[in-house]
């Protein structure tokens, strides 16, 4: 299952639904994450799961460093500044959603005879406002 959550970000599947519906459907994908033919796919649930214990543990972290330390060691790093990218996991936390100020809600039906003359009046306003061209034409 670890295996296929890293291939889903190299193959830039965008969600966990998409992984599934793949190792269903391809075989080879299936066999290249670390599954055998009679495997069962896990579950969306099963991901959510293995995600949130992986973010709690520190075990990817370590497993970074090490990757790092081993590839300045081998000579692959050979700057004393190293840029770590950001753990993969963070990218399925949800954001909080921002909370919008209710706003009052508008009454519903005709408008009474002082709020209608005093909408008259400021469409009567802006039309005189207008350029000539602007301006509507009523027949009565």
């Amino acid at each position: 299952m670890i295996i296929s959550t890293f291939v889903r970000y190299i193959e830039r599947i965008p969600t966990m639904k998409d992984l599934i519906k793949r190792l269903h459907d391809d075989l080879a994908f299936k066999l290249n994450c670390g599954f055998l033919v009679s495997d069962h796919v896990p579950s969306e649930s099963s991901y959510s799961r293995l995600i949130t214990k992986l973010e709690e543990s520190d075990i990817l972290e370590k497993e970074q460093e090490k990757v790092v330390l081993q590839a300045i060691a081998e000579g692959f790093i050979t700057d004393d500044t190293v840029v770590v990218m950001q753990p993969i996991l963070k990218h399925e936390t949800k954001r909080p959603k921002e909370e919008k100020p209710k706003s009052e809600p508008q009454k519903r039906g005709r408008k009474s005879k002082d709020e209608r003359d005093g909408w008259l009046k400021e469409q009567a306003e802006t039309e005189a406002n207008l350029p000539l061209y602007d301006r509507k034409i009523v027949y009565n």
